[in-house]
């Protein structure tokens, strides 16, 4: 798919689709919170979010204190869905419209989040073009925590192909520049009720 197109369907999924009617839906993203709550980090430090769209972790960071926020994601519209929600909240926050694969950051994060936007990208030069943008964006000592579908997880979603990983395959990638400090699988359960087991890798830049 072009950037165009990706672009598109995004926006018609989060045009006709409820926040509690998406696969990826949590009420409170407890892993995600947990890991980053583990790194044991400064309120201080920065964290960007990546295919974050109207997911809830931004507004849980905000309420414990986190004062350097970026949300990114190509849907603008799911980008605004959360503004509305966070209300005077979402002031604190750094909106990014743009697609993970060729996004450029202009700072260095102290922590790249990416629960499921990385299994969208089904190219080479896409999955190249992250690892390259996500490692130059990563603070050395920084952390990586990314989520995509394991290889017994689903091989679709919202309609479109995805990339399946394990513990070994996803750590590979970036294994040039981190170390990987946790990887596991664990299921999610969505709205619907269908499981969706997730690879999720904690990996440190040297």
């Amino acid at each position: 798919m072009t950037a165009f197109d990706k672009e598109k369907h995004w926006e018609a999924i989060y045009a006709t689709k409820k926040l509690t009617e998406v696969s990826w839906y949590q009420p409170k993203p407890e892993l995600s919170l947990n890991l980053i709550s583990k790194l044991g980090l400064p309120k201080i430090a920065s964290l960007i979010d990546i295919g974050g769209g109207d997911s809830f972790l931004t507004d849980y960071l905000l309420d414990s204190g986190y004062t350097d926020l970026s949300v990114l994601d190509i849907s603008e519209t799911a980008l605004q869905r959360a503004k509305m929600r966070l209300d005077k909240k979402a002031n604190q926050v750094n909106w990014i419209v743009a697609d993970a694969a060729q996004f450029c950051p202009t700072k260095q994060f102290d922590v790249w989040h990416d629960r499921a936007a990385f299994h969208f990208l089904t190219t080479e030069a896409d999955v190249a073009s992250y690892v390259k943008n996500a490692t130059q964006a990563i603070k050395k000592g920084g952390y990586l925590i990314i989520g995509t579908f394991s290889e017994n997880g689903p091989k679709k979603c919202s309609g479109i192909e995805i990339k399946q990983y394990s513990t070994e395959t996803l750590a590979l990638l970036f294994n040039a520049n981190f170390d990987l400090l946790d990887g596991f699988t664990t299921d999610h359960t969505t709205p619907s009720g269908a499981i969706q087991n997730f690879t999720f890798c904690v990996m440190k830049k040297r």
